[in-house]
């Protein structure tokens, strides 16, 4: 394949994920992912900082979503369904990629501690960033702060129960279930 052609970025994802499943992250590095993707390592450093990084692209198109969400939220709605409606964004983005790809990336993650450590990160900072487009909205601590964390917490158990279960159930419908199961829990 030669560099010419189209869409590098995604044959180099496409051949990182695959690599991993072969090899595992640590027995995969950028020159085998450029070789397998029919591009230079050049190409690769153009795309992605790391190999890491072929795994955490999406995330802040995903905090993108989730920051729209909640700024587009209905004034008088309660902070939990404005956070909500953030983490029902980030599901419904998951899912209009189609494929494999999020199953196969969580496999990945789940095999590497250091790559779990990333993902919490990630996470946690989703859950920050929609604390503060809470707080921006007017909603005061400790709300603000417990609704983003709430319902990024109720995301990641839907994301988890969306990878253990088959694969023709929506990640929206797993998130919407645990979203609509926190507040039962008082």
């Amino acid at each position: 394949m030669g560099r010419w052609t189209p869409d590098a970025r995604g044959r180099l994802a496409q051949a990182a994920i695959e690599l991993y499943a072969e090899r595992g992250f640590e027995g995969t590095t950028v020159a085998d992912i450029a070789e397998r993707a029919g591009v230079t390592e050049r190409t690769f450093f153009r795309h992605y900082a790391d190999k890491r990084e072929v795994l955490f692209a999406g995330s802040s198109a995903l905090q993108e979503a989730v920051l729209a969400a909640i700024a587009a939220a209905p004034d008088d709605a309660p902070p939990f369904a404005v956070a909500a409606a953030g983490m029902r964004a980030a599901a419904a983005l998951i899912d209009s990629g189609g494929g494999d790809f999020p199953r196969r990336r969580s496999a990945v993650i789940a095999a590497n501690p250091s790559l779990q450590e990333r993902e919490l990160l990630k996470l946690a900072s989703l859950a920050s960033a929609s604390g503060e487009a809470l707080r921006a909205r007017g909603v005061a601590e400790p709300a603000a702060s417990l609704a983003g964390q709430a319902a990024v917490g109720a995301f990641h158990v839907g994301f988890a129960q969306w990878i253990a279960g088959p694969a023709e159930a929506t990640l929206t419908s797993h998130v919407d279930a645990a979203l609509r199961t926190l507040p039962t829990l008082a």
